[in-house]
């Protein structure tokens, strides 16, 4: 079985990291190894992991970098043959790790990124069955707000995953990396598993959704507010946009302009104090 790594991060979430490992330690598959980045948080984290998980690689940053350069600090940190990121507000079903392996062990050499299916709390509804990229180059979670009536059971193609819990292949990782990092950095929260399966999509990789794998995530543990959220995925989406497809291929397209981008743009600057600083940030 191939080696797991896995990689968390952490912002000022001590409960919910405490779950987290506990059901990462829990696995009924043992050859892996994990890396917590915890991104300056100011609440006992570092004790509680340093005592109970002297196991676990820890790095430390002195501020929050944001979860692209945590991630990024992880991946360099790990061994492991596949990656697999988790948000610290994941719990793992106890078999998670072992049907995981299973499948990458039989997996085509194409495929670089696995989607486990990702429920909310509740254990019932959907949180991400995978990304999707749409025509009008919206994307969202499939299946997201939607009660889990496995009406998603089926392993298929899909063109990423959610990086609140996602493997990731560690050759396809080094075959994509930019000078801002395997996640672009310069996101640095918000969109940058978008624009990693982008990438990974236009080297050829392919990415597959395991319905059988399974997770819980409770959401924005680091409680950033929604209008810095609507701000960063309004600029993410555009450093995405502008990276993967360029000015003429996107401004092709007339109607995501028209009927999308435009209404949506004009909404968020009335509403939405961060998007004056919007634009000026969207240097690719």
């Amino acid at each position: 079985m191939p080696k797991i790594s896995i990689v968390i991060i952490n912002f000022n979430s001590r409960n919910f990291i405490q779950s987290c490992l506990s059901s990462v330690f829990s696995q009924d598959y043992l050859d892996f190894e994990v890396v917590v980045i915890d991104n300056g948080s100011q609440d006992d984290t570092h004790c509680y992991i340093k005592k109970n998980y002297p196991q676990v690689i820890f790095i430390e940053n002195k501020e929050n970098l944001g979860a692209c350069r945590a991630r990024n600090q992880g991946i360099e940190a790990s061994r492991g043959e596949w990656i697999l990121t988790l948000d610290c507000d994941i719990i793992l079903e106890k078999d998670f790790l072992s049907k995981a392996s299973k499948i990458i062990k039989n997996l085509h050499p194409t495929i670089g990124i696995l989607q486990p299916k990702i429920l909310k709390s509740d254990k019932k509804t959907i949180y991400s069955c995978g990304i999707y990229l749409s025509w009008l180059r919206k994307f969202y979670d499939i299946g997201k707000g939607q009660k889990d009536l496995g009406q998603y059971d089926n392993t298929k193609y899909i063109f990423g995953a959610c990086s609140a819990s996602a493997f990731y292949n560690r050759r396809m990782l080094q075959e994509i990396k930019e000078n801002a990092g395997y996640f672009d950095e310069r996101f640095f929260f918000l969109v940058e598993d978008v624009d990693l399966c982008w990438r990974a999509n236009k080297k050829g990789w392919k990415a597959m959704f395991m319905p059988d794998t399974l997770c819980y995530h409770f959401g924005n543990s680091s409680n950033t507010s929604r209008k810095m959220r609507q701000y960063l995925c309004f600029r993410n989406r555009y450093y995405s946009l502008l990276k993967n497809e360029g000015f003429k291929k996107y401004f092709k397209r007339f109607l995501p302009l028209l009927f999308y981008d435009l209404p949506r743009l004009i909404y968020l600057l009335l509403t939405n104090e961060y998007m004056l600083r919007g634009g000026k940030e969207i240097r690719i």
